[in-house]
């Protein structure tokens, strides 16, 4: 049986090497690219792997996404959590399926997001955003990504209190973490992880003093780092231009 674009799914139109576009098939819209633009409504029914053209004749594949592709295709407001980072919290927390995870702050939704994507189907995310104009722009993403039956959003301070108990992972990415590691230590289950995501070391200092007030052990503090190569035979090097450092992962676990 051959699959086929559906509407409403993400896919990926791949140009070459260096360009490709991740869009959401929606009929009655016009996707504009630097090679000429499509008409979405042309995707439905195309198997995958197919080629469309562009209103200038130009050729892109069609092809599925990743989930990563589609949290590139959001909207955003704020600074997000790049996947190198994202990909060591999830592990670092113990998050999977039935995972019950208190999130803060929300600002674009990626972290939430894919939180939400590994705790389902029987898991939830509770996450806390102050701001209601990144609230309300988290909800369209989260709904955009097929996620929000997953997530339970609140556009509240977390700093006023975490309302969630027994909860497995709590995960801050604040520019004031310290302020909530007492509380978050208090509504973790035994074995429950706490990660914090700050940019700067001031920050991580504030950080591990305030956890020395929770009790939690087995406190860690990593930078990851990723570097990419040009993957051409002969020209083999890393790039010129890339994501140096993005922030650190504090960890800490209720024993």
């Amino acid at each position: 049986m051959v699959d086929t674009v559906k509407e409403g799914e993400w896919v990926l139109l791949y140009y070459n090497e260096k360009k490709s576009y991740v869009v959401r098939v929606e009929r009655g819209r016009v996707f504009h690219t630097t090679h000429g633009s499509i008409d979405l409504a042309k995707l439905i029914g195309l198997p995958y792997g197919s080629f469309v053209e562009t209103n200038v004749g130009e050729k892109l594949v069609v092809t599925r996404t990743r989930f990563v592709d589609r949290l590139e295709g959001l909207q955003r407001t704020t600074q997000v959590i790049y996947p190198k980072d994202l990909g060591y919290i999830l592990l670092e927390a113990g998050v999977g399926p039935g995972s019950t995870v208190v999130e803060a702050g929300t600002g674009t939704g990626f972290l939430a997001a894919t939180l939400a994507w590994y705790v389902r189907p029987s898991g939830r995310v509770y996450t806390y955003e102050v701001r209601r104009d990144f609230y309300e722009i988290a909800l369209k993403n989260f709904e955009s990504l097929g996620v929000l039956p997953y997530i339970t959003p609140k556009n509240k301070d977390i700093q006023e209190g975490i309302e969630e108990d027994n909860v497995d992972a709590v995960i801050l990415d604040l520019p004031t973490p310290w302020k909530v590691t007492e509380d978050a230590a208090s509504k973790l289950v035994n074995g429950g992880v706490l990660v914090v995501f700050v940019p700067t070391t001031t920050q991580v200092e504030r950080t591990l003093l305030s956890l020395k007030k929770t009790g939690l052990k087995m406190v860690e503090v990593t930078e990851i780092m990723a570097r990419k190569y040009q993957p051409v035979p002969g020209e083999f090097r890393p790039h010129s231009i890339g994501v140096t450092h993005t922030g650190y992962v504090i960890s800490a676990r209720k024993l």
